[in-house]
Parts: C-alpha cells; structure tokens; sequence
C-alpha cells in the first residue's frame, strides 16, 4: 500500500471512499494520532486520486452528488444495478424497439420503408442532391416522425440485442440522476443529428439506436468531469471511439459485419458531448 494523504479526523471520507471503490480503485484508510491516512493499493493511481480528493473536499455540489449515489437504492454492492422503476421510458423505448423488430421483420417488410428517413421506393436518392431534395418533399408533406424512427429499425437480434443492453445501463442512469427531461432531450438531439448526418452520407438505409447509444455515451461522459453521479468503466468510452473509427475503414466488412452505420455513431456521439457542454447539471 502506498501512502497518499493525511487528513484531519474530522473530514468525513466516507462517501468518497464509497465513489473509489465503484471506481474499482483499491485502498485503505486508517487513523494515526488522530489523524485519518489514505492509502492506495496502486501508486499510479495517487494523481488521479488527489485531484479527486481535492475537488471532492472543495466542491459542496460534488460532494452532495457523490453522497446521492451512494444512497441511491439503485446502487447494489456499490453497482448500478437499476429495476424498471428506476427508468420506465428507457425500458419503454427498448419494449418498442422489440416491438418494431417484429413488426417489420428485422426489417425485411413494407413497414420498414415507413420508418425511414424517406421512402427509399419513391425518391431518387442515389445522390446528394436528390437525398436533399427527397428529404425536403417528405417533411414538406408532414412526415416529419421520420427524422425519429430510424431508431426503431433494427436488422438483426444481435443488433437490437447490443443496443437495447449499452441503451439499459446508460439511459438509466441519466433517467435516474437527470430526470426524464433530460432523458427526452437527449434522446431527440441525438436522434436528430445521428439520423440526419447518416440519411445525408448514405441515403435512408440504415436503422438502429446505435447513434442515440453514442449520444448518451458522449452526455455521461463529459457531463461526468462536471459532477461525477455515472457509473462505467472509462474504458468503454475509448473502446466506443476506437470502434467508430474502425467503422470508417473496410475492416468491419472483411471481418464480415457488414457496412457500419458511421455516420449515426459520429453524429450522436457529437450530439452528446454537446448536450453535456449546454444543459446545465442538475443540482440535487
């Protein structure tokens, strides 16, 4: 163990001790003379750990945040481990997915083409110019629920299966912490500009919630630097990035996954980091 910090008695440490170990951050704390010492299991981890600890005894706001999570019945063994109750309209918006999975054959019937950005059997959109100009008759005819449904358009179980589970440990999160509000608003900025930005790039074939699970990644994790409340590996954003970079080189094809939907991943991933940077942190 190495030796990090020493702090008067009468600092209560507990939550923080509690956020550290969420974080997977092994350590220890002990009392000398009447003092109280922090320890660490790993000395690479002493930086981090200090600037936290800084922040955490200088910010009534962060400490409030911290002590919530640590309080949040959805917390079990100090793992977000959320029940339906903690977020119905993320379970709501998973159900539906299914739901339309089923109904459009994985995509496979008629129905599909209602819930794309255009009919694709209606319009030349084989170029720019054509998508615009078919995206602006489809709007113009008050279709504007199709700038949305592309999320519910799914082509295969493991594609549902993927997204309805990344959509499940984040959205709840933000559903529990940030309100449904914020929930909402995320959902459509992001939805907005994944959709948009693939519908442009490629056409109307495409589907999935892929760009509104990159949106909230993005959300949780700048938002995260302001008031820490989310719980995930930060590995997972960097795996996330480095697959949306691949998604733009012919790997995923020659490992036979088909064309990725990069545009969607891109846009919802930008959509979240700016929703992190304009939307105020919710206080309490």
């Amino acid at each position: 163990m190495y030796r990090v910090k020493q702090l008067d008695s009468s600092v209560n440490l507990a939550d923080f001790s509690q956020w550290l170990r969420d974080q997977g951050v092994g350590h220890r704390i002990t009392e000398e003379g009447g003092q109280q010492v922090l320890w660490l299991e790993h000395e690479e981890h002493a930086e981090p750990v200090l600037a936290a600890l800084e922040r955490f005894l200088a910010e009534p706001d962060l400490r409030e945040a911290v002590a919530s999570q640590n309080r949040s019945p959805a917390f079990v063994g100090g793992r977000w481990q959320p029940a339906p109750r903690h977020a119905p309209m993320v379970l709501g918006l998973i159900v539906f997915a299914v739901v339309m999975v089923w109904l459009t054959g994985m995509g496979s019937n008629e129905l599909s083409a209602a819930l794309m950005v255009v009919d694709p059997r209606n319009f030349d959109w084989t170029t720019f110019s054509g998508r615009i100009d078919a995206l602006s008759a489809t709007l113009a005819s008050g279709q504007v629920w199709r700038l949305i449904t592309p999320d519910f358009l799914h082509f295969s179980w493991t594609h549902i299966i993927f997204n309805s589970v990344m959509l499940w440990f984040l959205g709840s999160q933000v559903e529990w912490f940030d309100g449904k509000g914020r929930l909402i608003t995320l959902f459509l900025v992001t939805s907005l500009l994944s959709n948009g930005l693939q519908y442009l790039v490629s056409g109307p074939l495409f589907g999935g919630l892929s760009g509104v699970v990159y949106g909230i990644l993005g959300y949780c994790w700048l938002s995260q630097q302001r008031a820490p409340r989310f719980q995930f590996p930060p590995a997972l954003v960097t795996f996330a990035v480095i697959w949306m970079v691949l998604g733009f080189t012919p790997l995923p094809e020659m490992l036979g996954l088909g064309r990725m939907a990069n545009g969607a991943h891109l846009g919802g991933f930008v959509a979240g980091l700016l929703c992190a940077l304009v939307l105020p942190v919710r206080k309490g």
